[in-house]
């Protein structure tokens, strides 16, 4: 995603474009970036449930060991022999969580600079660095608008496309039906 929106870029500023191809890239640039931060959203809530996933295992581990000592101290030698196995299980799931979440993190980290610099960039090509500004536009106030969206309203407008598009539906179908019923009316 990052490098088409980088190749759109160039070709932006390389050629002289018309007003008109210039304002659609940068309209493709600007949906690319909302998207980039729609997954940034993503990476988040990826990094949210490997913690809270890495918290659960952590207190699996630690009440193994906790029934482990336990079972040692009244010589279980059974219960201790399973307390073993599953602390292993457990320790190495641990660990995995551990290295997915640093791995995460350090993603969401590169994501987050790679969206800072597509927003300085576009915010460059939409002020007219490289050729003529956008007349009328006022660019930072419409960039913004449109990349300060909250998940709740990009929840809402999908949601609004979903009832649009049931209610189309339901209409066509009424029509259908109701072009049915007037032919076998004879009308």
């Amino acid at each position: 995603m990052f490098e088409n929106f980088r190749q759109s870029l160039r070709d932006l500023m390389d050629r002289s474009t018309t007003p008109e191809a210039r304002r659609a890239g940068l309209a493709q640039m600007k949906q690319t970036l909302v998207q980039a931060r729609m997954g940034l959203d993503d990476l988040r809530g990826g990094i949210e449930q490997t913690r809270q996933r890495l918290a659960a295992e952590q207190r699996e581990l630690e009440t193994v060991r906790r029934r482990k000592g336990l079972a040692a101290g009244i010589n279980d030698l059974e219960t201790v022999q399973l307390a073993e196995k599953y602390e292993v299980l457990h320790a190495e799931r641990t660990d995995v969580l551990t290295r997915k979440l640093a791995v995460q993190e350090s993603e969401l980290a590169m994501v987050e600079r790679e969206v800072a610099e597509m927003t300085t960039a576009l915010k460059s090509a939409m002020s007219g660095a490289a050729g003529q500004p956008l007349q009328g536009e006022s660019v930072a106030a419409e960039l913004d608008a449109m990349l300060d969206t909250s998940g709740a309203d990009v929840a809402q407008e999908i949601d609004a496309l979903g009832r649009t598009s049931a209610r189309s539906a339901r209409e066509a179908e009424a029509e259908r039906l109701l072009a049915e019923l007037k032919r076998r009316m004879g009308k």
